[in-house]
């Protein structure tokens, strides 16, 4: 069984008094023991100021976790927070894991982590949470389809890092109080942990009836579809082009994809149009699956991250949540842009359930097969979603 407690500070400037207010509400942290691990999101800031340093030296176990523009645990409020929850057992066990620098999509760094820090267990991993660094020329796709080959497949949770700058150019990774642009850090758990996932998107009622075949496609970019150019079929569904080329809109109608394995469909973002009018995705799409044209805006987006959040705190108090919404769903939210942060902590008062929420570049999260009722699991990355492990 796993126990979690959290803790959280808005306090970015006075160091001492931020590590202060943490451990206040940790309480006596030596009552652990060592099968202790904790998870940490916040604004770029608190790396910058030394919060995160400083609170990091001063836990007596491994922290690792991103930057974000946005996470909640339970009673904290706002965005410019630095959340914190404390995973301890006394039967699973906790190994923390960071590779050396990467510049590409290079599966050696990850392997030679990934089995550093399984030897640190006495049993198989059982699970990954995964914290994938966004400036590297690596996708969402890369990581999840690696570490599936390295571990043979366990369920893989996790995100890419994302801050709250403008282009993100302050999102790093965070291991042991240092943060890290070019690094991915991870946690594996093995003995007693059965999670379950859940997974938020585009309604079905906001999807397309018509679906449409991968004829052309490179990785992220998708070139044809049913044998067109991309263009004339998103034209042909109704959205504009403008003169220069561009779509309208073309961030708001996501590809919902389905690979025709099993398993259940997953969403991809469009970001752009190549010059030579590809469209950039925000992960790998292969030839020969069929998309759906999908919608979301903020009222689907809160409601569909409560149907979720819902089922899964329904299940019992003996658990904890770990929570990851796409930055995607965050700005459909519009002038209201906590509102997805506001109604977890709304929906979460009716139980006692740990939890953190953080805002993602990316999503990882496996996904089950439609007709199959055992629990095969796939590793996918996902977009504009909001993912959500139980343990």
């Amino acid at each position: 069984m796993i126990k979690a407690y959290t803790a959280y500070t808005g306090e970015v400037d006075d160091t001492e008094a931020a590590v202060a207010e943490i451990m206040e509400q940790l309480g006596d942290v030596s009552r652990l023991g060592e099968n202790t691990v904790g998870l940490l999101a916040c604004y770029s800031d608190f790396v910058d100021s030394g919060v995160v340093k400083e609170l990091c030296s001063v836990l007596p176990f491994d922290v690792i976790g991103t930057t974000t523009l946005g996470s909640v645990v339970r009673d904290s409020e706002g965005r410019m927070t630095l959340s914190l929850i404390v995973l301890s057992s006394g039967d699973a066990e906790f190994a923390a894991g960071l590779t050396e620098p990467m510049t590409a999509a290079d599966e050696a760094p990850l392997d030679a982590a990934y089995e550093e820090a399984a030897r640190k267990l006495s049993c198989k991993p059982a699970l990954m949470i995964t914290f994938a660094p966004l400036h590297i020329n690596a996708s969402g796709d890369f990581y999840v389809d690696a570490f599936s080959r390295i571990s043979g497949g366990i369920p893989n949770f996790g995100m890419l890092t994302v801050d709250n700058t403008s282009n993100y150019r302050n999102a790093t990774v965070i291991s042991g109080g240092v943060a890290y642009a070019d690094r991915c850090a991870f946690l594996l758990i093995g003995g007693g942990v059965n999670p379950e996932f859940f997974i938020a998107s585009v309604p079905s009622e906001r999807i397309s009836a018509e679906k449409a075949l991968i004829t052309g496609a490179e990785g992220n970019l998708v070139r044809t579809i049913n044998g067109y150019p991309v263009v004339d079929y998103l034209v042909r569904l109704g959205l504009k082009k403008n003169p220069d080329g561009s779509i309208i809109g073309i961030n708001s109608f996501p590809f919902v994809v389905d690979y025709n394995d099993g398993t259940f469909p997953v969403v991809r973002v469009m970001f752009a149009l190549t010059p030579d009018d590809a469209a950039v995705c925000g992960g790998d799409i292969p030839e020969g699956a069929t998309i759906s044209v999908g919608h979301i805006d903020a009222d689907e987006v809160l409601l569909t991250t409560r149907a979720a959040l819902d089922c899964a705190a329904a299940r019992s108090d003996d658990a904890c949540l770990l929570m990851f919404s796409c930055v995607g769903r965050y700005f459909a939210l519009g002038h209201e842009p906590t509102a997805e942060m506001e109604l977890v902590q709304d929906v979460m008062k009716g139980n006692k359930i740990p939890f953190i929420f953080v805002y993602s570049g990316g999503e990882m999260c496996p996904v089950g097969q439609k007709k199959s009722k055992d629990r095969e699991l796939t590793n996918r990355n996902h977009n504009d979603t909001f993912v959500l492990c139980r343990l």
